[in-house]
């Protein structure tokens, strides 16, 4: 029989948030791939646990070279339990090749869940929560940011980054940049850490103060898009967005009420639209017969 893939969510500040199920896998596992296993054997004795199963380093340097090495123990039977230094593994963490590896093995994969600094900061960001996209850490140089700012400034959902506080006021300032200085972000520092801080408001005012020096692990989270402003139709315009959904077989009530949702207008503004160039086919075919006569 092949093994097991565990991947387990570890503490992103306090370790007592880490869930039961890590202390059994930790004992248990047959072998630990650890992001860096000096931070393993500093959580493993807070936690009061002693690894049974040989420990291995799986870092970004060694993950392609190793990966095949844990597949293979995967494929004797072994369980192995993925490890990173904070949060869960694959997310911005090693982790993606040996599952990726794992699935195409025919190898189950499966998770200890656990912290995560994306929906924790996203939860006390205070922005919109029901949609939202992770961008990682943004590109250190100041032109590749710049255009992947650009490329993501019509984003309508929030949206959580990952930065090193070294980098992290330029990196607010080309924020600011390419979303607008007044565009709503929180910044999440030292997340459940003793000097936990979430400091919230425009981009322009977080890069401000972000000049003056900021430290610890953060998590940056933006606010989407704005809507953009209801387009401009006019009443021919409209009745042939109505016309082509009555082509396609909605009835005409449908059809009036699914344009005037996409387009953010009242019903009765499209409707009258359509009956306007109803009156307006009518008369010109009126015209043409009285000139054919």
């Amino acid at each position: 029989m092949t093994g097991v893939l565990v991947l387990a969510g570890t503490p992103i500040g306090d370790v007592a948030d880490a869930p039961p199920r890590l202390l059994t896998e930790l004992a248990s596992a047959d072998v630990i791939a650890a992001e860096d296993t000096r931070r393993l054997r500093r959580l493993t004795q807070a936690l009061g646990v002693t690894p049974a199963g040989r420990v291995v380093s799986y870092f970004e340097g060694n993950e392609v070279g190793r990966t095949p090495e844990l597949v293979e123990a995967l494929l004797g039977g072994a369980r192995v339990l993925l490890v990173t230094d904070a949060g869960m593994p694959s997310v911005s963490d090693p982790g993606y090749r040996l599952v990726a590896a794992a699935v195409a093995a025919d190898v189950k994969v499966t998770a200890v869940p656990g912290p995560s600094a994306v929906l924790t900061a996203l939860a006390l960001s205070g922005l919109p929560v029901d949609r939202f996209t992770f961008e990682g850490f943004l590109p250190r140089k100041s032109g590749d940011r710049a255009r992947q700012l650009a490329s993501i400034a019509a984003e309508p959902r929030t949206m959580v980054f990952f930065e090193a506080p070294h980098r992290i006021a330029e990196a607010l300032a080309a924020m600011a940049e390419a979303f607008g200085a007044e565009r709503p972000a929180a910044v999440c520092r030292e997340l459940t850490k003793t000097y936990e801080e979430v400091r919230r408001g425009p981009i322009g005012e977080l890069a401000a103060w972000a000049a003056e020096g900021v430290k610890g692990e953060i998590t940056v989270v933006v606010a989407g898009a704005p809507p953009a402003a209801p387009q401009e139709l006019t009443p021919a315009e409209l009745a042939r967005l109505v016309a082509v959904r009555e082509e396609a077989g909605e009835r005409r009530k449908e059809a009036i009420a699914a344009v005037a949702s996409e387009l953010s207008m009242p019903k009765r503004e499209v409707f009258d639209a359509v009956v306007a160039a109803k009156n307006a086919a009518a008369r010109t075919l009126g015209g043409a017969a009285g000139e054919a006569s």
